[in-house]
């Protein structure tokens, strides 16, 4: 009486494994087999479906490539833009223009529409404290800002800001960063209209810096208590 066996999946995957030279010593088998196509169009051989899967992975690499190098060229340009601000902080002397630059930097050249300063340090001249950026602000706020440690992206955190930016419209993202020496001493505001512009899961790595380079010029002008 005859006997077949059955012989699984899992079975003949494991002999192969086991087995690397087995179609050495079969040729014959890889022109034989045909297997569907990846594509959905009738069948291949056993060759051309590892070209086909090689030809799909490359794609892969390719996209990924390209998709890194487009960051890349975007980081550049960002870090472009912040080198110049870096230069006009330097370079402003006098507080308004100091500020005057900050704004238009970030209007201009980051796109941000709205933008606002508000400081709670003592201002060394005292001339410069009926500027805007004085504008009380109460104790919730700053005790917030004291423990902002990285800048914070998203909607509008519970505090009253839209005011700040002297339009009607309401923005609907913000990115808030703290301008701190050992404390905070005040907070550099940005806001968008686009929902998505500033979003909590965003690289915060250039608004902090931005946050630090503002803080350093400005420690020219207040007195830390």
């Amino acid at each position: 009486m005859e006997v077949t066996l059955q012989v699984s999946d899992d079975q003949v995957a494991e002999y192969l494994q086991k087995n690397p030279q087995f179609f050495e010593r079969h040729p014959m088998l890889l022109a034989d087999m045909y297997l569907p196509s990846p594509h959905g169009i009738g069948t291949v051989s056993l060759a051309e479906r590892q070209q086909l899967a090689q030809r799909d992975k490359i794609r892969v690499l390719e996209s990924r490539m390209a998709e890194l190098l487009s960051y890349g060229k975007e980081n550049d340009t960002i870090s472009e833009k912040v080198h110049r601000l870096s230069l006009g902080l330097l370079a402003a002397q006098e507080f308004d223009i100091l500020l005057q630059l900050l704004i238009h930097s970030l209007r201009e050249d980051f796109q941000v529409p709205h933008v606002a300063v508000r400081l709670w340090a003592t201002p060394q001249e005292l001339t410069h404290a009926a500027h805007d950026a004085y504008q009380q602000v109460d104790a919730e706020l700053s005790q917030w800002t004291q423990n902002l440690l990285t800048p914070y992206c998203g909607k509008q955190p519970g505090l009253e800001l839209a005011k700040w930016f002297g339009t009607d419209a309401t923005p609907q993202s913000y990115a808030l960063i703290a301008l701190r020496s050992e404390h905070a001493f005040g907070l550099l505001a940005l806001a968008s209209d686009d929902a998505n512009r500033f979003y909590p899961e965003m690289g915060t790595l250039f608004l902090k810096r931005i946050g630090e380079l503002v803080s350093a010029a400005l420690l020219r002008h207040v007195t830390l208590s």
